[in-house]
């Protein structure tokens, strides 16, 4: 097979350096180039035609979100971020994913060679599924994402005992169509449980990102508290979320406990809770991600008489989870991304038929 070429792109000597040997080491990539910022990048790109760019969040000389978004628009390609483990780096990664990156990897704060090394095996994995990665061309200028307060929203009346359910889980690209999705939910929408894999450190910004997005509440949830309409729930830093019953309601378990396919929090956690306490009562869909995880537990979902739906390989930036659902039937629905918000809804309104039943 033709290895990947991957461009390598770090204000720092260093991570070039390591970044390449730890990319070539593996014989399915090959790493054609370097560049210490964006404008150099940009000459390596037009000469070299890499498959895959790896891109520093913090640039000299360009901002890296201008670049990228200019490169999303000129030249789509392949895009994984390298980030640093801090709050702004985290806000800043989530809007280069918007822009159209793929996926990230973090820079640990020390010992930046041995940390990389640890990753070694994560940053190769995301760099091949970059490759076979659906990039498309930015549209139209993004507008960035200021912390400014958001508008007023509406917020349901009242709160009542919620009878239907929503789960939802994601990983690569799953960031920007959970974001899709929650956009498009009124306020008053079922409650919405979610597990998306990402780092610890970019959860907070994350969660606050999607709540100035979406008419919903959408919050870190807290071990016990009860799960309301209106409301999203999305696990706090490194630990799973898990839906426990509770008389007439539902409500929330923090679980700290170990990584389940190499996740915390992990999709499959979080579907195997849904299935027990809520059963025919709720809805899932799995949406973009690499690997498998969420799949077992999206079949246990269908077995349990709820409905069930998965996102198309067509816009799915990676079609990893999606894919291993299918393949295991636990999907009786594939719809593309923009369909999914109103098919849930549908679905949690329990007067519709899920097609192929």
């Amino acid at each position: 097979m033709v290895p990947i070429k991957v461009l390598v792109v770090d204000d720092s000597a260093v991570v070039r350096q390591l970044m390449t040997e730890l990319l070539s080491r593996d014989p399915g990539i090959e790493v054609v180039g370097t560049a210490a910022d964006p404008l150099l990048a940009r000459e390596k790109i037009k000469r070299l035609s890499p498959d895959v760019l790896t891109l520093d969040v913090e640039m000299p000389r360009m901002d890296g979100l201008a670049f990228l978004e200019n490169l999303m628009r000129l030249r789509p390609m392949p895009v994984v971020m390298v980030s640093s483990l801090t709050e702004h780096g985290a806000d800043i990664t989530l809007q280069a994913l918007s822009l159209g990156a793929v996926d990230f990897v973090t820079k640990p704060k020390l010992g930046v060679a041995r940390g990389l090394e640890e990753y070694a095996g994560e940053i190769v994995s995301k760099v091949k599924a970059a490759a076979r990665a659906r990039v498309q061309a930015l549209p139209r200028p993004v507008q960035r994402l200021q912390p400014a307060s958001a508008p007023p929203r509406p917020v349901a009346a009242r709160f009542r005992t919620t009878d239907r359910l929503i789960a939802i889980g994601a990983s690569a690209g799953g960031t920007e169509a959970i974001r899709v999705v929650l956009e498009q939910m009124p306020p008053d929408a079922p409650a919405i449980v979610l597990t998306q894999h990402i780092p610890g450190s970019f959860s907070r910004a994350f969660i606050e990102r999607l709540d100035r997005h979406s008419q919903m509440l959408v919050r870190e949830a807290t071990d016990g508290e009860a799960i309301l309409p209106g409301h999203a729930y999305l696990p706090p830093a490194d630990h799973h979320l898990r839906v426990i019953r509770d008389g007439a309601r539902w409500r929330c378990r923090i679980d700290g406990g170990l990584p389940v396919n190499r996740h915390r929090p992990a999709v499959d956690v979080l579907f195997h809770s849904v299935a027990q306490s809520a059963g025919a009562n709720a809805v899932a869909a799995v949406l973009t991600g690499m690997g498998d995880d969420g799949a077992r537990g999206l079949l246990e979902l269908r077995n349990a008489g709820a409905a069930t739906l998965v996102q198309d390989e067509a816009t799915s930036v990676v079609w990893g989870m999606p894919g291993a659902a299918v393949k295991l039937g636990a999907a009786q629905e594939i719809l593309p991304l923009d369909r999914i918000p109103a098919r849930l809804l549908e679905l949690a309104g329990g007067t519709d038929t899920v097609a192929g039943d």
